[in-house]
Parts: structure tokens; C-alpha cells; sequence
């Protein structure tokens, strides 16, 4: 599974620069990382924004409501978070980020001349429970133009972002669903080289878990560390 540090094999996980995502070129480190001298978690802890976390965080078609339900399919989105041997990982901050179902994000830089939803705020967040579980409620994203290379489209994705004790404990991937057919022509989501650690970034549709006459469900179970790690961006945030 190539070479593994820390806990993690980093020859699995997506290079900084990727010469088909364009953008890494411009943005990717040239220098060697530093190392921070240890103390700076506990500084910036995340323990005071915990108690501000509400039950609707993690209900993406409730936490952005003007005055009406968000337009789309919507969907249960959830799984369990684990360390390299598998165990459970509680207590971990996990936000998600994604556009609605016309492929548009609220974003004063976005391009995609798609309608915005009034209410829906895209983006959610909620802590792991003991047993590492979490579970969102949200639209199915829709995919959007990115303007890479000629007719570029991203599939449609979640972001995701796992905090550990601090901000300086933060690991970023996406989710992805199964048999979008713009998967093949994704340079980000090849970017992670090898197709089987590549695939681990696609979702489970779960008949068993989906609610009847309401939502589908989707599973992602994600692996913070270890030779079945979920493969996690470095160094940059992702379309």
C-alpha cells in the first residue's frame, strides 16, 4: 500500500500538484512542510464552539429555511469515522460543504449561472458520536462547469472536513456518489492514483437505510489514518 507515515500511506493519497487540476500548479507548496513544536492545539482547542452546535446543524434542508423547503432530491448522508485499527473515532467535528441541486454554491466568486435555492445554506457540521457515527440530512448536490479544460464538469460531490483536538487537526476529502458518469473525466477525483483507494471516496447507496417515502441514503465511512485511509487533500481546498 506504498510507503506509510504517521500512520498514513501517503503515496495513496492525491498529490499536491496535479498537472491536470490546473490550479494546484499555481497554488501547490514548493517548500518542504514545517513542523510546529507542540502546544499549539491545545491554543486554539475547538472545545468552545461545541456547546453552540444546534440539532438542526446537521439538517441542511431545515438550517437554511427562509420560507419554504430547499428544491431537490433529498437525501441521508452518513457513516462512521475510524482510525487506522478501525475504532471508533467520537467527538470529532465533521463539516460539510456543497452546491444545491442546480450545481450553484452561494459564493460571491462563483460563475455557474445556475439558480440559487433561498432555503438552502449548503453547509452543516456535527460531532461523531461514541460509537464514531454521524448523520446529515441534505439535498443530492447537482454537478456544475469549473472551467479547468474544455468542458469541464465536476461530478457531483460533498465536501467534507474532520477536526480533531485543535484547528491544526484538520484532514478535507469529498464524497462522491456511485455511477456518476462524470467520474472518469474528473482530474480531481483522479488525482488520488491508485482506483482502489480512489474508489473509497464514493459513497454506498443503502436500500436498508433509506426512509421510506421520505429519503435515500448514503453511506460514507470514513478511515482517518492507516493503510485503508480515506484519501484527504493536502495542502489546498477542492472545486
Amino acid at each position: 500500500m506504498g510507503d506509510i507515515r504517521n500512520g498514513r500511506s501517503w503515496s495513496d493519497m492525491p498529490d499536491t500538484s496535479f498537472p491536470d487540476y490546473r490550479s494546484t500548479s499555481l497554488r501547490a507548496p514548493t517548500q518542504a512542510p514545517v513542523r510546529l513544536d507542540g502546544g499549539w492545539d491545545d491554543a486554539v482547542a475547538l472545545t468552545p464552539l461545541w456547546p453552540r452546535l444546534a440539532d438542526t446543524d446537521a439538517d441542511l434542508t431545515v438550517n437554511g429555511r427562509v420560507n419554504g423547503d430547499p428544491i431537490g432530491e433529498r437525501i441521508v448522508v452518513e457513516g462512521h469515522l475510524r482510525d487506522e485499527a478501525s475504532r471508533p473515532v467520537s467527538g470529532a467535528l465533521i463539516e460539510i460543504w456543497q452546491a444545491n441541486a442546480s450545481g450553484r454554491y452561494i459564493h460571491r466568486e462563483e460563475i455557474h449561472p445556475a439558480p440559487l435555492d433561498p432555503n438552502f445554506l449548503g453547509a452543516g457540521r456535527c460531532l461523531s458520536n461514541a460509537d464514531g457515527s454521524y448523520r446529515f440530512i441534505t439535498i443530492k448536490p447537482g454537478s456544475y462547469p469549473w472551467g479547468n479544460h474544455r468542458n469541464a464538469w465536476r461530478p457531483a460531490h460533498i465536501h467534507f472536513s474532520i477536526f480533531g483536538a485543535g484547528l491544526a487537526q484538520r484532514l478535507v476529502t469529498q464524497m462522491y456518489f456511485p455511477g456518476d458518469p462524470t467520474l472518469p473525466y474528473d482530474p480531481i477525483f483522479n488525482s488520488t492514483p491508485d482506483a482502489a483507494v480512489r474508489n473509497r471516496l464514493i459513497s454506498r447507496f443503502s436500500m436498508e437505510e433509506t426512509v421510506p417515502e421520505w429519503a435515500h441514503c448514503y453511506k460514507f465511512d470514513i478511515t482517518l489514518a492507516g493503510a485503508y485511509a480515506t484519501p484527504f487533500e493536502e495542502g489546498h481546498d477542492h472545486g
